[in-house]
């Protein structure tokens, strides 16, 4: 892969991406008089902005003729997208049976988003992500059984089943959190990328490989929120050591992006605060993970932010209890034909990384994975009483109990005199 690094476009015309590939092209239904008007995307490429394809606007370079990947690092984006898939899966099972309560929000056909960046990352290195959080927790290498535990609302998930679907949040991985508004984890992203850089350059005490990096997730729905112009502009303001990345699957809830923003481009409004601004394709794991890479590397190496738009289509609706009937059906089967497992895997069997058998393995391997996960998180014990206020006040029992352990609200005279006041 070249050396080059992105370059804050300042061209209003975007170029070819480093890899030669083409964007997708955009999905336009069937046309038909009931419908109303809608804008429709513009006709022109959308496609990542590179310093040695910005030189003299140079056509794309030609495929390598090598693998993009090695055996190693195809298996393991392979096992990792596969893990999520099949956790996914067993959530929906779960969730129908009575075993999770409240929203739960898959994560289906965005794998490539999540192995493809988080799989780069050192244990160091943050990531924060929004309410479909379980696949980012798995891709940064928490185990399945906390999160599936988490999820049941048990005593051994990884938020001690305080959490939930929408609050992963594990301390030794530094996941930093499933935030369930949208925008909110963006200025805790810009923080932990402030504190990497404060830690590289006044306490020296950074790795070797440089500084900490941030990964921030977040939909397209969140990219005409007001926190995420502000973290973009003080990012690049401080040259924080971050890379935004929005996972636009099209849809906001029950949104169309096309029709709830005024540039569907959302990679534009990098260049607009002077950091390079990329679109890829969301569904191609071996293009996010190069323009991944780049983005990650220039991050530590102390060069800044970069917002990456990876364009890519959810499977599944918003949540489990989303009918999802707002979609058109021809539009799910358009995108559900580049589901990007099936195609790494093409991937790896054309370019005899691996064999069909190997593959198997694999999956069976995961299979048993969330089998155990599920086992484990059925038996874990429900949280204890006492655990209900911990970690909401200063004390570190909790607000309302009493030196002797027990709930000050269950002393029938704890409330005397409340009314008069």
């Amino acid at each position: 892969m070249a050396a080059a690094s992105f370059t804050a476009a300042k061209f209003l015309a975007p170029v070819a991406v480093r890899s030669g590939g083409d964007r997708p092209a955009p999905f336009h239904p069937a046309p038909s008089s009931a419908r109303p008007l809608r804008r429709s995307r513009p006709a022109q490429r959308l496609l990542a902005v590179s310093s040695d394809v910005l030189a003299g606007n140079k056509a794309a370079p030609a495929a390598a003729a090598q693998p993009a990947v090695t055996r190693e690092e195809a298996l393991e984006l392979y096992e990792d997208m596969v893990l999520g898939r099949n956790f996914e899966d067993m959530c929906a099972q779960m969730y129908y049976r009575g075993k999770m309560f409240g929203f739960v929000h898959l994560y289906n056909g965005q794998e490539a988003v999540s192995t493809g960046f988080i799989k780069l990352l050192n244990q160091p290195d943050c990531v924060v992500s929004t309410y479909r959080d379980h696949v980012h927790a798995l891709s940064k290498g928490v185990p399945a059984r906390s999160v599936m535990a988490e999820l049941f609302g048990k005593a051994t998930g990884c938020c001690r089943g305080q959490g939930g679907s929408m609050h992963m949040f594990s301390e030794p991985h530094n996941v930093l959190g499933g935030f369930a508004f949208i925008g909110e984890g963006i200025p805790v992203a810009t923080g932990a990328a402030f504190a990497a850089k404060y830690r590289h350059e006044v306490l020296k005490q950074s790795s070797p490989d440089g500084l900490d990096v941030t990964l921030a997730f977040f939909g397209d729905g969140t990219a005409n929120n007001g926190q995420f112009f502000e973290c973009l502009n003080m990012a690049q303001l401080w040259k924080l050591p971050i890379v935004f990345v929005v996972e636009n699957n099209l849809w906001a809830i029950g949104m169309s992006h096309i029709r709830a923003t005024s540039d569907p481009e959302i990679w534009k409004k990098g260049p607009a605060f002077g950091m390079p601004g990329v679109h890829v394709d969301g569904m191609d794991v071996l293009k996010v993970r190069e323009v991944a890479k780049e983005a990650i590397d220039r991050a530590r190496r102390g060069e800044g932010p970069t917002l990456v738009e990876c364009e890519t289509y959810r499977f599944r609706g918003h949540s489990l209890a989303d009918p999802d009937e707002l979609r058109r059906p021809d539009e799910k089967s358009h995108y559900a034909a580049r589901d990007p497992i099936v195609s790494l895997k093409k991937y790896i069997i054309e370019q005899s990384l691996a064999l069909e058998a190997d593959l198997k393995s694999i999956e069976k391997r995961i299979n048993d994975v969330v089998e155990e996960a599920v086992e484990f998180a059925d038996a874990s014990p429900l949280p204890p009483r006492s655990q209900l206020l911990e970690n909401v006040f200063a004390d570190p029992k909790g607000f309302g109990i009493g030196p002797d352990g027990k709930y000050q609200c269950e002393d029938p005279k704890f409330t005397q005199g409340t009314a008069q006041v």
